[in-house]
């Protein structure tokens, strides 16, 4: 196995913080659409928004899911980085390994929420298509 040098986990900063302001700002948005299917369901109530706000609650867990491995996938980078500066290489490489499923984990998840998002966008497409 080749020795980590501290350039290696810090490539990962880049990334990870683009993956974490994108799951952050899709967490705002969704932020956004429960308060607005909130008021929706209060003032006129259906099977539509009540599907809606299901399957926004299973996209809010997984969101939260995601950020949680990509930070923790950034944390073991940091961790990664002191161990090869107080030179357990060793075990900075298994560390950074772990960082490296924790963020291929986040990602995973990201593909899940997005098929999940496609499924609440046909419950729309459904709904305008039997109102016509």
């Amino acid at each position: 196995m080749e020795e980590l040098t501290l350039t290696t986990p810090t490539l990962l900063f880049s990334a990870v913080s683009l993956i974490l302001l994108a799951y952050t700002n899709r967490f705002l948005s969704y932020a956004q659409l429960v308060r607005t299917l909130k008021e929706q369901h209060i003032h006129n109530p259906s099977k539509v928004t009540r599907a809606q706000i299901d399957n926004l609650r299973r996209r809010l867990h997984l969101t939260r899911e995601m950020q949680f491995l990509g930070v923790s996938s950034l944390f073991l980078c940091v961790v990664t980085m002191f161990l090869i500066y107080i030179g357990l290489f060793t075990t900075s490489a298994y560390v950074f390994g772990l960082a490296l499923l924790l963020l291929i984990a986040s990602l995973g998840v990201s593909i899940w929420e997005i098929h999940i998002s496609v499924r609440a966008l046909d419950i729309h497409l459904k709904d305008m298509e039997q109102k016509k």
